[in-house]
């Protein structure tokens, strides 16, 4: 199990070093390769609550603040999670 851990964090190293290269040569700090997000540009403030609380977007999967892969909105995912739980409790028992 460890094998496979450590051979997962050298795949995603070399993603991660892949997509800065890519980035830096084509000079764009965001976009996507492979169909994977990237970010590279220096976080701000207003991205930060872009990506990870964010009413307006109705994704839960968002581009990352900073790097490759997807950040999470914390506000849909709370939303949603709600809605799961109420949906649940809500159900009249079956006899």
């Amino acid at each position: 199990m460890a094998r496979l851990s450590y051979i997962a964090q050298i795949l995603f190293t070399a993603a991660t070093v892949a997509a800065f290269v890519y980035a830096m040569r084509t000079r764009q700090p965001s976009g996507r390769i492979l169909e994977v997000p990237y970010e590279f540009r220096v976080p701000t403030s207003e991205r930060v609550r872009e990506r990870l609380w964010n009413p307006g977007d109705p994704r839960v999967f968002t581009p990352p603040v900073l790097g490759i892969g997807w950040s999470i909105n914390l506000y849909q995912a709370a939303a949603r999670a709600h809605a799961f739980l109420e949906s649940v409790l809500e159900r009249p028992k079956e006899s």
